[in-house]
């Protein structure tokens, strides 16, 4: 039976750059040790945004998002290259690469289709013993992908562990946990 733990969006601009917070670097150790102690399958999801003049995809600000939250986040410079806010924070980054089974997805949105199709792909969902979620931001990305994982996997065992995850406010932190609860998503406190 395989286990899963995916750590949504630990980038350095989700931290302590520019989306940065107090919440977000005080979760940081908490999700350390929730890797260092996993024995299981980890995926990590980066949020990805692409300059204006890349010309691999459409830029940051002409996409819906980027108009609605006009802040330049976890970007890919014009040559491709990511930036230093797209990093993951390097405490995760050390602790993660320790593990022998990990996997770094890309995400273009607030949700990722491909991390279900990861998970699709390793095997028969019969064959999942537990999809943990943690990480950045409870209220828009780590509810889009658990939500993701809970249509495709409705008779897995998911949870979400509440210390390993901030939002943009406490109380949008609070909504989005709600929202999971009542979507049989188990919330540790």
């Amino acid at each position: 039976m395989k286990k899963y733990l995916i750590v949504v969006d630990m980038q350095n601009d989700f931290i302590d750059g520019s989306l940065g917070s107090e919440a977000a670097k005080a979760i940081v150790p908490n999700v350390v040790e929730k890797i260092r102690n996993f024995d299981g399958r980890i995926i990590c999801t980066k949020d990805t945004h692409f300059a204006t003049d890349a010309s691999m995809a459409p830029g940051y600000f002409d996409t819906l998002e980027g108009k609605l939250l006009p802040v330049a986040h976890c970007m890919i410079d014009a040559k491709g290259e990511p930036t230093e806010g797209h990093n993951l924070n390097k405490e995760i980054d050390e602790a993660v690469w320790r593990k022998p089974e990990v996997k770094v997805i890309r995400k273009y949105t607030f949700g990722s289709l491909a991390l279900v199709g990861d998970i699709l792909n390793d095997g028969p969902s019969n064959d999942i013993e537990s999809i943990e979620v943690c990480g950045l931001c409870t209220d828009i990305c780590v509810v889009s992908n658990a939500l993701l994982l809970r249509a495709a996997f409705p008779d897995v065992p998911m949870k979400v562990d509440s210390k390993c995850c901030a939002g943009v406010t406490p109380e949008a932190h609070e909504a989005a946990l709600t929202v999971m609860r009542s979507c049989q998503i188990e919330v540790v406190e």
